[in-house]
């Protein structure tokens, strides 16, 4: 009498022979199938069953550690500033997009891009031409006209390579830890209310000139960090020199729009609280009503602020 011996084959591609095993199941598995574990080697679908038992990590705030990690919004902004740079040079700009500007050259010209994206104030000022060159007294409402889209494309158009490099650099650094700690869809929610507010401040407080730049996002994540590492007791001094002296150099250097920072740093500090102190009950709910609320009270400020003045230009 003969015994056959029958050779075991990968329970995933049985036209694999192999006398390898998941350690978990028992399965036979081929190299392919193997996935390194703590002890010995498991199959995918072992795999799979452990990672879904695994608890998430939750940050204080109420956000996934792991996705937040990954700073996927920050680089995301990043790309479109640049993006948004070069595209001034394309249209119209030239190498004068980067450099030849204010600040002894080392800011960029204005180009038809910042005239098409710009904020605007509404606050008289002279700073319209008439037919035969002269500057005149002029009011404009930006709203008025149709181009409500300046309070966000504004955030994303700066004036040369120096002012871009300044705002992404404080973006990567400021930008990655906030998101890691309130996640890709609060952080984005918070840089654009921050923002938004700092073009309603150039709206409400500053003539018909062209505005631009990220400085009001980012001086709104300033003060959202500070809030944040206040609220886990963490050290929070540096960080508040820092909003210190930013606040100094811009009421100290010519041409930085003093409206559109403190804007965007008040703006981010009640967003921020919104987000630090809601309660563990129904966080994630109150986390973005808040953030909602003062997206509506900006729209409702800049109506009411459009409804109550008369364009001249």
């Amino acid at each position: 009498m003969t015994s056959v011996h029958q050779v075991p084959v990968c329970y995933r591609h049985p036209d694999r022979e192999t006398y390898l095993s998941c350690s978990r199941c028992g399965r036979p598995i081929c190299p392919d199938c193997m996935i390194p574990a703590s002890v010995g080697h498991q199959c995918p679908d072992c795999v799979r069953e452990g990672q879904r038992g695994q608890r998430t990590t939750v940050t204080a705030f109420g956000s996934d550690a792991r996705l937040g990690g990954q700073g996927y919004v920050t680089k995301a902004l990043i790309g479109i500033n640049i993006l948004m740079l070069l595209a001034k040079v394309v249209f119209g700009g030239g190498a004068g997009s980067f450099f030849g500007g204010g600040w002894g050259g080392l800011l960029g010209g204005s180009t038809k891009v910042d005239e098409w994206g710009g904020m605007i104030g509404s606050q008289p000022g002279f700073a319209c031409v008439n037919s035969s060159g002269a500057r005149v007294m002029c009011q404009i409402d930006v709203i008025a006209d149709g181009e409500g889209y300046r309070f966000v494309t504004s955030m994303f158009l700066h004036s040369g390579l120096l002012h871009l490099a300044l705002n992404m650099w404080a973006l990567w650094v400021v930008g990655r830890v906030i998101e890691q700690a309130i996640g890709p869809a609060r952080f984005l929610s918070l840089y654009m209310v921050a923002g938004l507010g700092g073009s309603l401040s150039v709206y409400l407080f500053n003539g018909p000139g062209y505005t631009v730049g990220a400085s009001g996002a980012i001086f709104g994540l300033f003060a959202a960090l500070f809030i944040l590492l206040r609220r886990v007791g963490r050290d929070s001094s540096g960080l508040l020199s820092l909003i210190v002296i930013n606040i100094v150099f811009t009421f100290a250097v010519p041409g930085i729009s003093i409206a559109g920072h403190l804007g965007g740093l008040f703006t981010g500090a009640l967003a921020a609280l919104g987000i630090a102190y809601a309660p563990q009950k129904n966080r994630t709910a109150i986390q973005y009503g808040s953030l909602g609320l003062l997206l509506v009270i900006i729209a409702g400020i800049a109506l009411f602020r459009s409804a109550s003045i008369t364009p001249t230009a």
